[in-house]
C-alpha cells in the first residue's frame, strides 16, 4: 500500500493529526492481489440479494484472540501498521505513530484508533457467514494472513460502519483501487456473496488501478 501515498497529503492538523507531505514508510497488512487478479476473482464471486441482519451479534465472532504472549489481535496489528511502536507488559502501546489510509491523517494516539474489518463483520454475516461455524467466524474476525484488518482513524472507521463500496468509500480517493482489491480478496477466500450495486462500485474502484 505504502506505494499508494507519493502525492501530497494536505489535511488540517489536529491533537493527534499532523500534516503529511511525503510517502509514509509504514507496514500495512499483507498486499492483495493485482487489479487483474482482482477482478478475475471478483467476476466468480455468487451475486445475490443481501440476506438480514436477523440473529446477528458481534459475539458470534470471536474477536481480538489471543496471538503471542499478552498481545490479542488488535495488539498485533497496531504493532504492525504503526512506526516506532513501543508498548508495555499487557501489550498496550505506550509510544508510535499510525497513518490512516482512509483519510490521509497520522495519529499518535492509539485510543483514536479502530481496527477495522475491511469487510465488516455484519456485512460476513449477510453474505453467508451466518451459515458458519463459530470457528470459522473467530478466523474471519481474527485473519492477519490476508488483508482483512487495518488500523484507521476511528473517525473514518465509524463513518464506514457496515456498509459495503457501493454506499462507503475511503474519502482518500489514492486508496480506491487496493481497498477494492482488499474487500474482493477477503470475500474471495472466504466464499462470500455480494450484491450487483456491491459489485458495480468495485468495478469502478478497479479502474482506479
Amino acid at each position: 500500500m505504502r506505494r499508494l501515498f507519493a502525492c501530497s497529503i494536505t489535511v488540517v492538523a489536529a491533537t493527534t493529526a499532523w500534516v503529511v507531505g511525503t510517502q509514509p514508510a509504514l507496514a500495512y497488512p499483507p498486499t492483495p492481489p493485482s487489479a487483474s487478479t482482482a477482478l478475475t476473482q471478483l467476476n466468480s464471486l455468487t451475486v445475490k440479494a443481501e440476506g438480514t441482519t436477523t440473529g446477528y451479534s458481534r459475539d458470534k465472532f470471536p474477536h481480538w484472540r489471543t496471538v503471542s504472549g499478552t498481545c490479542d489481535t488488535r495488539d498485533e496489528v497496531l504493532k504492525r501498521d504503526g512506526t516506532g511502536v513501543t508498548v508495555d507488559s499487557d501489550c498496550e502501546p505506550t509510544a508510535g505513530k499510525w497513518y490512516s489510509v482512509y483519510d490521509a491523517v497520522y495519529l499518535t494516539d492509539d485510543s483514536a484508533i479502530d481496527i477495522d474489518h475491511i469487510v465488516p463483520l455484519a456485512e460476513a454475516w449477510k453474505s453467508g457467514a451466518s451459515t458458519w461455524t463459530t470457528a470459522r467466524r473467530q478466523q474471519f474476525a481474527n485473519d492477519l494472513t490476508i488483508a482483512q484488518l487495518i488500523a484507521v482513524s476511528a473517525s473514518s472507521n465509524r463513518s464506514k460502519g457496515d456498509r459495503d463500496p457501493a454506499s462507503w468509500k475511503p474519502t482518500n480517493t489514492s486508496v480506491h483501487c487496493i481497498y477494492a482489491r482488499e474487500w474482493i480478496w477477503v470475500k474471495y477466500t472466504y466464499g462470500l456473496s455480494l450484491q450487483s450495486t456491491e459489485k458495480t462500485a468495485l468495478q469502478q474502484m478497479l479502474n482506479a488501478c
